[in-house]
């Protein structure tokens, strides 16, 4: 007979959801992974983070914002990221 383990609780879903995070969190987790992304291309390519401030007509810190998803990145600061280093950024409904 197997014995439930006591310290086993809800799941991470279930647990943020209860918080009312759950949909917080999941909107910081795609920013991070796209960041990431984004990060990886521009490392692939050889672009600095000079060269894409330069690009997008705005400063480093900026591009150092949206890379570490950091403040408030919007979605159309990551499309036109993505489209300057040969990327499509998708959004959709599931």
């Amino acid at each position: 007979m197997t014995k439930k383990n006591s310290h086993w609780g809800t799941t991470l879903d279930s647990f943020l959801a209860e918080d009312g995070i759950r949909e917080a969190a999941k909107a910081e987790a795609l920013t991070r992974v796209i960041a990431w992304q984004l990060t990886q291309e521009m490392e692939r390519q050889g672009i600095t983070k000079a060269a894409l401030a330069e690009r997008m007509h705005t400063s480093r810190a900026q591009v150092d914002r949206i890379l570490k998803a950091k403040g408030n990145v919007t979605i159309e600061s990551l499309q036109r990221a993505a489209v300057l280093v040969g990327r499509e950024l998708r959004l959709e409904l599931v």
